[in-house]
């Protein structure tokens, strides 16, 4: 028997925009196991065209599980893997929160706000 559970909730969109010579990666909804998956392709698709500067803004993310989590350490140890950074947007003390605890604030770069993001970056 086939289990073709219907998954209610907020689904995950993605938006990319270029600002300096980074990537930004713009989501709203929820990362879970179910969306991660998206967001995974998306640095993927990124770093194979030569994109290593990325930035992930969550500032809209309503809900950030352990998968992605993973989602954005992968997505840093590759871009590591070409010199490259990956920073985080979000000022969300729910969503910084589960990064303090992760210990992953010593990790990735993370910026309050998109005008942060502007005064650290060259070209933007």
């Amino acid at each position: 028997m086939a289990n073709d559970e219907v998954r209610e909730g907020n689904e995950l969109d993605i938006v990319l925009e270029d600002v300096g010579d980074h990537s930004v990666i713009v989501l709203s909804g929820e990362v879970d196991v179910y969306s991660a998956p998206k967001l995974r392709d998306t640095i993927r698709n990124l770093v194979e065209e030569g994109r290593y500067h990325i930035v992930v803004d969550l500032e809209n993310v309503a809900f950030l599980d352990s998968t992605g989590l993973g989602v954005l350490v992968g997505g840093l140890k590759r871009v590591k893997h070409h010199q490259g950074d990956l920073g985080i947007i979000c000022n969300q003390e729910r969503i910084l929160r589960i990064f303090r605890i992760t210990g992953l604030t010593k990790v990735f770069t993370i910026y309050p706000s998109r005008e942060d993001l502007l005064a650290n970056i060259k070209g933007a």
